[in-house]
C-alpha cells in the first residue's frame, strides 16, 4: 500500500515519512537546500582574503624567508611601540619585533628583533644595538640573550618540506575516505572532503594575511592539526550517511539522507567544537594577558580553523557530495 513506510526502498520516501520513521517526527534541517547561502559565504570570505592579500601581501617569518634574530631580556614597563620605533631607527634594514613575557613576572620580559633577508648578524651590529638600548633605557637592564641566523636557501627548503607534508597528508586522507566509504561513492566523498580541507587551509591563510601575522612553523602545525580535526568531523557525517542510507533505502534522495544524517549529528559536532574552542580560547586569553606572542600565534589560527572545520564539514563537503551523487544519478 502507498501509506506503508518501506525501509527496503521499494518506493521513494517523502521527507515527512523519513522524519516520522527515522527522526521521531522531529524537523529535519534542510542543509542541502541552503547550499547557495553556504557557498556564497565561503566565496565572499575568500574574495575578501584575496583582496587583502593584494593589499597587505604575505609576510614570511625568517624560518622561511631567511634572516637573523636577536633576543633581549629586560625588566620594568616599556611602551612597546616606542621601543619598536627606536630599534627601527637604529638600523637601515627592515626589522620586526615580537614581545613575550614569562608568567613569573617582570624578570621574564623579552623582545625579539628579526632582520629579514640578512644571512647573519655581525657582532658589531649586535653590540651596538645592545649598547643603544642600555643607554636609552638605563633602568630596564637590557641584556642580549641569544642571536641566530637562517640562510634563505635553508628557509625555502624548509618551507617546501612543510608543504610536501601537507600534500602527503591530504592525499592519504582522501585515500582513506575513498576506501572506507565505497558504499556511498568513496571517490566523491574523498574528493569533497579534500575540497573542505582546502577551504579550511584557505581560511587559516587569509587570517594570517588579514592580521598581518608572519607565516612560520606554527602555521604548518596549525594546518596539519586542522586537517585532522576537519576530516574527523567529515568522517562522522559520512559514517552517519552510510548508516542512514541502509535504513532509509537506496532509492531515497541523497539530499534527504544527508539532511537526516546532519540533523542527527549536528548537536554532537557543535558540542565537540565548543568544548575544543573553550580550551583554545582560554589559552589565547592567557597568552594575550601575558603577551606571549608565540602562543598567540598558535592559538588564534586554531580558533579560526576549528570554526572553519566544523562549518566546512556540514556546509561545504556534504552539499558538494550530494551534488556529485545527483549528477551521477541523472546521467544514468
Amino acid at each position: 500500500m502507498k501509506n506503508d513506510v518501506q525501509t527496503n526502498a521499494s518506493s521513494k520516501m517523502t521527507v515527512e515519512e523519513i522524519s516520522a520513521k527515522h527522526n521521531g517526527g522531529k524537523r529535519i534541517i534542510d542543509f542541502v537546500g541552503k547550499k547557495k547561502i553556504f557557498f556564497a559565504v565561503s566565496i565572499s570570505i575568500i574574495i575578501i582574503g584575496i583582496i587583502c592579500n593584494f593589499i597587505f601581501g604575505t609576510t614570511l617569518d625568517i624560518q622561511f624567508s631567511g634572516g637573523a634574530s636577536i633576543k633581549f631580556s629586560y625588566t620594568g614597563n616599556i611602551d612597546q611601540n616606542e621601543l619598536s620605533n627606536f630599534i627601527q631607527n637604529k638600523t637601515t634594514d627592515k626589522v620586526s619585533t615580537n614581545y613575550s613575557e614569562s608568567l613569573m613576572g617582570n624578570s621574564g620580559k623579552t623582545v625579539s628583533v628579526q632582520f629579514s633577508g640578512n644571512n647573519s648578524i655581525e657582532t658589531e651590529i649586535q653590540q651596538n644595538l645592545e649598547r643603544d638600548l642600555q643607554k636609552q633605557y638605563p633602568d630596564n637592564n637590557f641584556i642580549c640573550l641569544e642571536s641566530s641566523s637562517v640562510d634563505p636557501s635553508m628557509g625555502f627548503s624548509f618551507l617546501l618540506k612543510c608543504l610536501c607534508a601537507v600534500a602527503i597528508a591530504s592525499v592519504l586522507m582522501v585515500l582513506y575516505v575513498t576506501i572506507r566509504f565505497k558504499k556511498i561513492g568513496g571517490l566523491s566523498a574523498g574528493v569533497m572532503a579534500l575540497v573542505a580541507l582546502f577551504h579550511d587551509v584557505a581560511m587559516i591563510y587569509f587570517m594570517y594575511v588579514i592580521f598581518q601575522m608572519p607565516i612560520d612553523s606554527s602555521f604548518i602545525a596549525v594546518v596539519l592539526m586542522i586537517l585532522g580535526y576537519s576530516l574527523n568531523d567529515t568522517i562522522v557525517i559520512y559514517d552517519r550517511v552510510r548508516e542512514e542510507r541502509k535504513l532509509v533505502g537506496s532509492k531515497a534522495d541523497v539530499g534527504d539522507v544527508f539532511n537526516l544524517s546532519c540533523t542527527k549529528t549536528i548537536k554532537r559536532t557543535i558540542m565537540t567544537s565548543i568544548t575544543t574552542l573553550s580550551a583554545i580560547i582560554v589559552v589565547y586569553a592567557v597568552a594575550t594577558v601575558f603577551n606571549i606572542s608565540s602562543v598567540q600565534g598558535f592559538a588564534l589560527p586554531m580558533i579560526i580553523g576549528i570554526v572553519s572545520g566544523c562549518y566546512s564539514s556540514i556546509c561545504i563537503a556534504g552539499p558538494l557530495w550530494v551534488m556529485w551523487q545527483r549528477h551521477k544519478k541523472s546521467k544514468k
